[in-house]
Formats: structure tokens, sequence, C-alpha cells
């Protein structure tokens, strides 16, 4: 549900893929590799666009680029189906966080971050305060909290799984439900596609 030309003109003009265009310049040798090169690219090396994606998850920007289709113009005939469409559309966008990799989210980031302040803290408590003598203590609420957050993790990481699945399987069904419609002609996937993104700065 990408839109190839808003892919291609991102990585070239906008400034939050300018790794991914280091990439292409690298596989393409040229300071500034054209249009049709860096389409070339990203046809031959799937990486690219993998990254292009992940980037966008990483910044809260969508990798569907197609709108929501108006049923109000469309045959009442698939009106239903529009809709059903459009619902797939919304929640892809509502979970498509999810499809990042969990080992590269920010909630492992958080995690992380918490048990290092933990960790500070009691070693805080025990040195700096001089309370040695409930130091067991104190190693024992960190560790608690390490079982927390490794409980935690593992609860988050379930929930990737599941929505990711759940994203991959509405991908499938509205990518199909589009295509039924634009075979029987009642639209042009063409005309739904986001041609760039108001979020970029």
């Amino acid at each position: 549900m990408l839109n190839e030309e808003r892919v291609i003109n991102e990585i070239m003009h906008v400034g939050l893929y300018d790794l991914v265009l280091q990439d292409v310049q690298k596989i393409t040798g040229k300071e500034k590799p054209n249009a049709d090169e860096v389409k070339t690219v990203l046809h031959t090396h799937p990486e690219i666009l993998r990254d292009y994606m992940q980037t966008n998850v990483e910044y809260n920007l969508s990798n569907i680029h197609l709108r929501n289709i108006d049923t109000q113009n469309i045959d009442p005939s698939v009106r239903e189906i529009a809709e059903k469409i459009n619902q797939n559309l919304n929640t892809m966008r509502e979970i498509e966080k999810y499809t990042l990799d969990f080992e590269h989210s920010s909630t492992l980031v958080l995690i992380f971050s918490v048990e290092f302040f933990v960790l500070f803290s009691a070693q805080y408590l025990i040195v700096l305060l001089n309370l040695k003598e409930w130091q067991w203590w104190i190693y024992a609420v960190f560790s608690l909290s390490i079982v927390a957050a490794w409980w935690y993790a593992k609860k988050v990481r379930k929930k990737y799984e599941v929505n990711n699945k759940r994203y991959e399987a509405l991908y499938e069904e509205t990518l199909r439900l589009i295509e039924a419609l634009e075979h029987a002609g009642h639209l042009q996937k063409g005309d739904l596609y986001i041609g760039e993104s108001d979020e970029h700065i």
C-alpha cells in the first residue's frame, strides 16, 4: 500500500531518510542518484524499502499511503465493501507500530532505562546514604523489579506478535478487496494514493 513515487521522492528529498539515501548512494555509486536509479534499487534491494518503512514506523508515520474511500460517491452495491476497506485501513494505521520488531521498539528501550534507573537508585541508597545494613533488602527489591520488567517485556512482546499477525491479515484482506473493486471498475487504486505526507517538516 506504498505509493512508489512518494517513496522515491521522500528518499531523495526528505532529510528523515538520509540514512536510506546513503545506502542507495552506495549501491548506485552516485552522489545524486536519479528517480529511476532509486526505483531500480528499491526493486533489487528489498532491505532498502524495509529501512524506509521502519523509519516511518519509528517516527510515527504511516506506510499506508492510501486515503479512505469516499463511500458517498461509490456505487451503493459495493458501499459495504468500501466501508470494510476503510475500517481495515483505520485499524491498520492504529496497530502499525506493532509491525516494528520488538527488539527495535521504544518500549524495550524504556524498560531498560527504567531498570538502569532502579539499579542506580539502589546503589545510591546503599553507598551515598550509607544504608549497608539494608543492602540485601534493597537488592531484593531490585531483583523483584528485574522480574517485573521481564514479565512486562514478555507481555508486550506477545502483544507485538499478535498485532503484527493481525496487521498482516488485514493487509492481505484489504488489498484483495481493493483489487476486486478496481477489477469491477468501481475505483482506481491510483486515485487513492496520498502523494505526500503533511507530517514531514
